[in-house]
């Protein structure tokens, strides 16, 4: 189905000729997804202890969906509000890499595979993931080994419709959120422990997120500068 020689390649520019307005809008949309999580990342620990649904409803965070389930065990909270709040967040920016499989067929999943001998793995396990499972791989994305926004690529690639890929891509979020919430309400009042600690120190994790940063993007930097002068 997927031919390997050219999802490793990673071709720089997935399109044909000149970039047309609907190319320069995805690849600007899913660059700005990348910034987004970034730019909300060092948020996580002051809102995941004031408002986790806000987080949740914006960021389709984890550590958010965890507490509102804890808090609905204490009766701080609303169980079906938990639920509902993460969706959102979760599919956000799905639709973008539907298109960009959609108008790019087979090079868009290779722009996300990447290259090497991890690129050649995941494309094996895309490939075995669509075959067994078809449709159903949208609904199973969350837990599967395969990046979301890869499977997200390929079946924009194979021509399934936009209202099909987001019901199934509701499904499978609102499957994962729920999942997440309800282990939340099951661990309860540890759980609440933990998130009020965490807002307690909400001004040092934050800062300690947005050094990590400042230090992953500075070597990042540095890297391919070096690599610029070999």
């Amino acid at each position: 189905m997927i031919d390997d020689s050219e999802v490793g390649r990673s071709p720089r520019r997935p399109w044909d000729g000149r970039a047309q307005r609907a190319d320069r809008i995805v690849i600007a949309g899913i660059g700005f997804s990348a910034v987004y999580g970034l730019l909300l990342l060092p948020l996580v620990p002051s809102l995941v202890g004031s408002h986790p649904a806000l987080l949740e409803l914006l960021r389709g965070s984890m550590s958010s969906m965890l507490a509102m389930g804890a808090l609905a065990r204490t009766g701080h909270a609303s169980l079906l509000l938990g639920v509902v709040a993460g969706i959102p967040g979760c599919i956000m920016f799905d639709w973008l890499y539907w298109w960009a499989g959609r108008r790019w067929g087979q090079r868009a999943v290779g722009m996300l595979v990447g290259h090497g001998s991890r690129a050649d793995r995941r494309t094996r396990r895309l490939e075995r993931t669509l075959e067994r499972l078809g449709p159903f791989a949208v609904v199973l994305s969350y837990v599967l080994p395969v990046p979301n926004p890869i499977i997200d690529a390929a079946v924009g690639w194979t021509g399934m419709r936009l209202w099909v890929f987001m019901l199934l891509d509701a499904i499978g979020a609102a499957l994962w959120v729920g999942m997440l919430v309800g282990l939340g309400y099951a661990i309860g009042q540890p759980a609440v422990d933990v998130v009020h600690a965490i807002g307690h120190y909400s001004l040092w994790v934050t800062l300690g997120i947005v050094v990590a940063i400042i230090a992953s993007q500075t070597r990042a930097s540095r890297r391919r500068v070096r690599d610029a002068d070999a």
